[in-house]
C-alpha cells in the first residue's frame, strides 16, 4: 500500500523504527494500548480513513495501522460506526480460538479520536506469491483456480492461488467470521513465513455474506486438526470467548457465528459459495 505523508517532511520519515526484537502479542498489545501514537502517513488506497503511524512506549517502537471510528465510510449494510469494532473482534476469535492469523489489534483513543490500532506487519516479496492473476497457461502445478479472467487485449488469466495449509486455514477462518471482503491484498506473507489477514471491518454479519479470493477447496473435507480447532472455537463460544466478543459484537451477531461454526461442523467441508451475493470482492487483489 502507499502511504501518503500528513506532515512536513522529516530527515527520519521513511525509516522504519527499530524494535530491538519481535513483539510477543501480549507485549504488542500493551504497547499498542499504551504507547504515544505519531501519525506518520495515510494509505491512499483505503476506501476508510487509514492511517500508518508509529507508536512508542517505554522505549519500545513500531508501527501500526490506526483507522479512527470517525473516518468510517457508511455501509449499506452494517451499522455505522461498528468497523472498529469488528476488527477488533476479529483478532480475539482469531487469537483465542488458535487460527492465529490476525495481527494483535485493539480499540483505543488516538490523535483523531477512538478506533481500531493494529501492529504493523512488514510484509515479505515474493518472487513466487501465494496467490494472484495468471496467464491461463502458466498456473503454477499445484495451484487452486478460482475464477476465469482477461486482460485488457483478451489474454486468458486465471485468479488462483497455492494450495497452502495457511491460506485452508484463513479460507475457514473467513467462513467463520463471514469475511465479505478478503482481497488478495489483506493476505500478508511475513519474512519468517507466518501469514496474516488484516483487513476485518466488515465481518460478523448475521446475513451470509463471504466474499473471498480463497474459494480453491470448495466442498473439500477439513482436515481433521481444522475440525478439531472449530469444536474448540464452539465450545469456547458459550464461555470466555463468547463474553469477550459481546463487548464488541450484539447477541444476535454472536448466535449467528455460533450457528456459523455449527454447520461447519456438520458438514466437515470448505462452505460453498452464496448464489445470491457476490462470491468474490471488487477487485480481487
Amino acid at each position: 500500500m502507499t502511504a501518503e505523508p500528513t506532515g512536513p517532511a522529516d530527515p527520519s520519515a521513511g525509516q522504519t523504527p527499530a524494535v530491538p526484537a519481535p513483539l510477543s502479542d501480549a507485549d504488542a498489545l500493551t504497547l499498542l494500548r499504551q504507547g504515544d501514537l505519531e501519525l506518520e502517513g495515510r494509505l491512499v488506497d483505503a476506501s476508510n480513513a487509514t492511517l500508518r503511524a508509529v507508536i512508542t512506549a517505554d522505549g519500545v517502537t513500531a508501527r501500526c495501522v490506526y483507522k479512527p471510528v470517525h473516518g468510517e465510510r457508511p455501509l449499506w449494510d452494517f451499522p455505522d460506526g461498528t468497523l472498529a469494532d469488528r476488527e477488533v473482534a476479529a483478532y480475539r476469535l482469531s487469537t483465542q480460538a488458535g487460527f492465529d492469523v490476525v495481527p494483535p489489534t485493539v480499540l483505543r483513543d488516538g490523535p483523531l479520536g477512538p478506533g481500531m490500532c493494529q501492529l504493523w506487519i512488514d510484509e515479505e516479496r515474493q518472487d513466487e506469491p501465494l496467490l494472484g492473476f495468471v496467464p491461463n497457461r502458466d498456473v503454477p502445478a499445484g495451484w487452486r483456480r478460482v475464477a476465469a479472467a482477461r486482460d485488457e487485449r483478451g489474454r486468458p488469466y486465471a485468479l488462483a492461488h497455492a494450495d497452502d495449509p495457511r491460506l485452508a486455514r484463513m479460507a475457514i477462518f473467513d467462513a467463520v467470521v463471514n469475511n465479505a471482503d478478503r482481497k488478495g491484498g489483506h493476505v500478508i506473507v511475513t519474512v519468517d513465513g507466518r501469514v496474516y489477514g488484516v483487513d476485518h471491518g466488515v465481518t460478523f454479519h448475521t446475513e451470509d455474506k463471504l466474499r473471498t479470493v480463497l474459494w480453491g477447496w470448495v466442498g473439500e473435507p477439513l482436515a481433521p486438526d481444522t475440525v478439531e480447532l472449530l469444536e474448540k472455537l464452539r465450545v469456547e463460544l458459550d464461555g470466555r470467548l463468547g463474553a469477550s466478543l459481546g463487548e464488541h459484537l450484539t447477541e444476535m451477531e454472536v448466535g449467528t457465528l455460533a450457528m456459523r461454526v455449527d454447520r461447519l461442523l456438520a458438514t466437515r467441508c470448505f462452505p460453498q459459495p452464496n448464489e445470491d451475493w457476490p462470491a468474490i470482492p471488487w477487485p480481487p487483489i
